[in-house]
């Protein structure tokens, strides 16, 4: 079981692991199974076990999560429009006007519910104006990739961005780089140009061998300006690590990197669930 530190300028915290976590946020449910397969044959590859569940309209730019907000705003204006416009206020009876407060009500609750639902989740979600200025959204992949990694990494990537606060992700595993979110680069760098600059950074970052994982809840852009993207705030570093089926040592073979705009943006719950998609990455010696 690994340990988190926290590194910032109040005393480190350790979080505990759970072996089996599953995260919902909003509308996406993201379950990933924690439990260890049996050790493959060194010709096969470990897969990665995540399924995504998310109910959309289809419609762009509309946030399925505030359905209830706008469906509460649609009945509590024809109510208010039946009051005033469709009865004469000479015939209205009492039970009329128990009945449209009631209707009234439950109009105000649904419009509340997804800051509620938020609320007692404990997290905020990522908007658009809080992005950084100057970054751009990319998907980039080291090449000669195989194709089930390949596909094991696009999928990761997604479900960590989709359902944390983080803004970026970049995960590297045994010199394959997978890079997604928004980063500050050139309008004009094609993806051999960001591959080969993100092996820079992870190089002089100086990650390659880390075992344990390190949080910075807040002002991470000072630990690590040159790796992540201006205006980050929070910082968790997942490393993954290699087992050997003959001993208890673990390898680092690489790390997940996620950043976020928001202080103490990922929470207990995060944290096991990101390890738990860096266990799936994991191999057997």
């Amino acid at each position: 079981m690994n340990s988190i530190s926290i590194i910032c300028s109040k005393p480190w915290i350790q979080f505990p692991s759970h072996p089996t976590t599953t995260f919902r946020k909003s509308s996406t449910i993201v379950r990933a199974s924690l439990q260890d397969s049996q050790p493959p044959n060194t010709s096969q590859q470990q897969q990665l076990n995540l399924s995504v569940l998310r109910f959309t309209l289809g419609i762009p730019g509309l946030d399925e999560s505030y359905l209830p907000r706008w469906i509460g705003y649609g009945f509590g204006s024809l109510l208010l429009l039946n009051h005033f416009l469709g009865s004469d206020s000479a015939t209205v009876t009492q039970a009329q006007l128990s009945t449209e407060v009631l209707g009234l009500s439950l109009a105000s609750f649904s419009i509340v519910l997804p800051y509620l639902g938020k609320f007692l989740k404990g997290a905020q979600p990522v908007d658009q104006t809080t992005l950084p200025d100057g970054t751009q959204q990319i998907f980039v992949m080291s090449r000669d990739i195989v194709d089930g990694v390949k596909e094991d990494l696009a999928w990761a990537s997604y479900i960590l961005l989709r359902n944390t606060n983080a803004i970026a992700v970049l995960i590297f595993i045994e010199g394959d780089i997978c890079a997604r979110g928004y980063w500050n680069i050139s309008e004009d760098s094609s993806k051999e140009i960001l591959v080969g600059w993100f092996e820079k950074k992870i190089e002089n970052a100086g990650l390659d061998d880390l075992k344990d994982t390190l949080y910075f809840p807040q002002d991470a852009d000072s630990e690590f300006q040159d790796l992540v993207p201006k205006g980050t705030r929070s910082l968790l570093v997942q490393p993954v690590l290699q087992v050997s089926v003959e001993s208890t040592l673990q390898k680092p073979v690489g790390f997940i990197l996620l950043a976020s705009t928001m202080r103490y943006a990922f929470n207990n719950k995060d944290t096991a669930w990101i390890a738990a998609v860096a266990n799936k990455f994991r191999g057997n010696l």
